[in-house]
């Protein structure tokens, strides 16, 4: 049991068995940080949970200790409604007010960062005032900047992980339990050794991307009931797989030259970044902007959150999901699983706002903000993914203006 903001004492009606959980914390550990490498004794693992997340912190917090690291622990508050107080009660200066000195010393102590999702209750959000979450957003940018050059000097990784929670389970329609057998399900923690098999699936997703990579693809197609959109890749780009940063991951992405995105898309998961649900959207792209975007649910937060600042309107990333590998069958309302989903036909993902400098295919750190900009990658306080698992064709236009399919029937065919 958990002591809430307000004394209550609140209650998981499931908890997943010990040996889950620390085969969970071993594989984030010994395994996500570090591209596939894991934490290495004496290095500082910075670890963000909710409270509601408690016993999967724990545990964690143990695997680091046994496994020789220093911990710097963050305890966040997501019982009983302080994140809709905070943003009801505070003012422009406490949702515009950046610690600096506070956040440039974390940002220079820690090696690696390990961040547990999970939400007490997950409509928590749903009457708050969009721009005040898009507000602390834009405050807050500066940490995700420091420690993107950090990462890019192989400095630093970070790993996302899921916490299932009653709420989270109920959104999703499932029970507690089923919720958590898909969570295990889709980290192989069903399996002896968890990692083996991490390995196996990240070989061959870097596989793919390499594959991907070397075809020198210059633009491709997007084809389907729910889509027709080109996306231009761009010069000197790489594609990628996640290597430990979201457990689980599947995916295949790059991050394309934004300024050459033509045509519209719907998703057909809901999207759950800020809180509230967004359902269906539509996005239509005008050289590279978007020109129109509607939803059935919540558009107000949709259009806010395109309108964080003058980028956000812009792709950032372009992502598929070969159903062979993806042990995700079921929506589970939380984007880290949603754009990794399997089933029938895999998913396509597209983040809009910030790039993934490392989709640059030479050396990042010899380039200034300016010349990413001007090679078309995007920058924004926001990356916010949208997920469609309906079927398409995705054809490449290679560099000598031949074309081939490079994805249908949600299998990469490279």
């Amino acid at each position: 049991m958990i002591q809430g903001f307000n004394g209550k004492i609140t209650g998981m009606s499931y908890t997943p068995p010990k040996a889950i959980l620390e085969k969970y914390a071993k594989l984030l550990v010994n395994f996500a940080l570090d591209g596939g490498k894991g934490m290495r004794p004496g290095q500082v693992i910075y670890l963000r949970s909710p409270l509601s997340a408690l016993p999967m912190y724990r545990a964690i917090q143990k695997e680091i200790i046994d496994s020789g690291g220093i911990i710097i622990g963050s305890l966040s508050d997501d019982m009983d409604g302080f994140a809709r107080y905070f943003f009801k009660n505070a003012t422009d200066a406490q949702l515009s007010t950046f610690l600096s000195k506070y956040y440039k010393g974390l940002v220079e102590q820690i090696d690696h960062e390990i961040v547990v999702i999970a939400d007490h209750d997950v409509h928590e959000l749903d009457k708050t005032d969009p721009k005040k979450i898009m507000q602390a957003q834009k405050t807050n940018k500066p940490i995700h900047d420091w420690l993107n050059v950090k990462e890019n000097k192989e400095l630093f990784s970070w790993t996302l992980a899921l916490y299932g929670t009653p709420s989270m389970a109920k959104e999703a329609g499932m029970t507690d339990k089923i919720f958590w057998d898909q969570i295990i399900s889709a980290c192989y923690l069903d399996k002896a050794d968890p990692i083996a098999e991490w390995k196996k699936i990240c070989s061959e997703v870097e596989r793919v991307a390499t594959k991907l990579s070397d075809m020198r693809i210059t633009d491709v197609q997007v084809e389907g009931a729910d889509v027709n959109l080109r996306v231009k890749i761009g010069e000197k780009r790489r594609w990628a797989g996640g290597d430990g940063r979201n457990i689980p991951s599947y995916e295949v992405f790059t991050s394309p030259d934004w300024r050459g995105t033509e045509g519209w898309i719907r998703f057909n998961q809901p999207l759950y970044y800020f809180g509230p649900k967004v359902e269906g959207i539509k996005l239509t792209f005008k050289e590279g902007k978007i020109v129109e975007a509607t939803a059935e649910k919540n558009e107000k937060l949709l259009k806010a959150m395109l309108a964080t600042d003058s980028t956000s309107d812009q792709v950032g990333e372009f992502s598929l999901t070969d159903k062979r590998l993806s042990r995700i069958t079921k929506f589970t309302a939380n984007t880290l699983f949603d754009e990794n989903m399997g089933g029938q036909f895999g998913n396509t993902h597209i983040a809009v706002g910030r790039s993934f400098d490392g989709a640059y295919s030479g050396d990042v750190n010899k380039l200034t903000k300016k010349q990413l900009g001007e090679l078309g990658f995007n920058d924004s306080s926001i990356h916010v993914d949208m997920v469609s698992t309906t079927d398409r064709t995705v054809t490449a236009t290679l560099a000598d203006g031949s074309k081939t399919v490079i994805y249908s029937n949600g299998q990469f065919r490279v």
